[in-house]
């Protein structure tokens, strides 16, 4: 199609230099599809790195009545998510929400704790954001690596005394269980 074969609105250009409107138009939206293509190119990896999250409180208030984690017993609601360290249905306890949480389990083999730590780079793959540490130590040298943890990567100092206690809790079931036995007295003599 030539200039010369455009009609705009019945009629027929005469001039080659005058352009019709259906040409300027696609010229105009040929343009606006390279640029956009080429802005898509370059901004595409950009926004794949930086995933804006909804704030904690906004999360609190979609999950905090609304979770497959929480169980309502006795008047009291509790939450068995990970990472929640007194199994509490409250903000600050909750393992989901926060950018920085701290969860402890005992080890696999029955011998020490693992202490679970949120990144902060890569909250939007959960699999991969999690860092976990094993610690297996005599009990006052696990509780004090637990403190130093928490202490020197700037944690949450809200959490240390949880999870100090939910470490010591851990620790004393992992020992062992003595077995007393009872003395027989000596039958009475009459």
């Amino acid at each position: 199609m030539t200039h010369t074969d455009c009609t705009t609105e019945g009629l027929r250009s005469s001039s080659p230099s005058a352009l019709c409107i259906k040409h300027i138009r696609r010229k105009k939206v040929r343009k606006l599809q390279r640029n956009w293509n080429s802005f898509l190119s370059l901004a595409l990896p950009l926004l794949k790195r930086t995933v804006i999250m909804a704030s904690p409180h906004l999360q609190w208030m979609v999950i905090r009545n609304a979770s497959s984690f929480l169980i309502k017993r006795n008047k009291q609601t509790y939450s068995t998510e990970p990472n929640n360290l007194k199994a509490r249905n409250a903000f600050r306890f909750n393992g989901l929400i926060h950018r920085k949480t701290v969860g402890i389990e005992p080890a696999a083999d029955g011998k020490g704790v693992v202490v679970i730590l949120k990144k902060r780079a890569g909250q939007c793959k959960p699999a991969t954001s999690y860092e976990k540490i094993t610690v297996n130590k005599n009990s006052r040298a696990t509780l004090a690596s637990v403190r130093n943890i928490i202490r020197k990567n700037k944690y949450r100092r809200d959490l240390r005394m949880a999870a100090l206690r939910r470490v010591s809790a851990i620790l004393r079931s992992q020992k062992p269980v003595v077995v007393r036995k009872k003395r027989s007295r000596a039958p009475k003599s009459s």
